[in-house]
């Protein structure tokens, strides 16, 4: 298990140098997802609530987040670069951070939603006014907690192999 996970580790970390390899991997996982049941708690791989999704979808590209509530995710995010609000890849939050999906673009996001599981949904007309902010997942970050979880699986590794 330590070793599968190490090598989606390395492998997502070789991306971060060639970000347009990153954005397709986290569209295709996106894509893979979809149309899977809405399950308050679940994280996949047959059914997702909303922060679930999004966790899912970033672990499963290589970017290592926090499983947690949507509110919290709000509080350890940074704010999007200015003109990148939409951007492919940012988490939009809505609902007084009850709720989180992953942008598409500035018309539409990807998310767990009760009532038609995971989806490409519109942000107009029911979406947009219900939109509490932005936040932007932070690669640079990710990749060294990447590099952290590496360096530890290599230490407990090593040290296992020489009892």
């Amino acid at each position: 298990m330590t070793r599968l996970v190490l090598a989606a580790v390395l492998a997502a970390m070789a991306c971060f140098g060639a970000e347009p390899d990153f954005w397709t991997r986290l569209r295709a996982t996106i894509e893979q997802d979809l149309g899977r049941p809405y399950v308050w708690g679940a994280t996949g791989m047959k059914s997702f609530d909303c922060s679930g999704f999004v966790w899912r979808v970033y672990t499963d590209s290589g970017v290592l987040l926090k499983r947690t509530t949507a509110r919290k995710l709000w509080f350890s995010l940074p704010e999007p670069m200015p003109g990148r609000r939409y951007a492919f890849g940012n988490l939009v939050f809505f609902d007084d951070l009850k709720h989180v999906g992953i942008v598409d673009t500035s018309g539409a996001f990807y998310h767990a939603e009760t009532s038609a599981g995971t989806n490409r949904s519109r942000f107009d007309p029911y979406w947009r006014p219900k939109v509490a902010g932005v936040r932007a997942v932070a690669l640079e970050q990710a990749a060294s907690s990447a590099r952290s979880f590496i360096q530890s699986s290599r230490s407990t590794a090593e040290s296992s192999t020489s009892s």
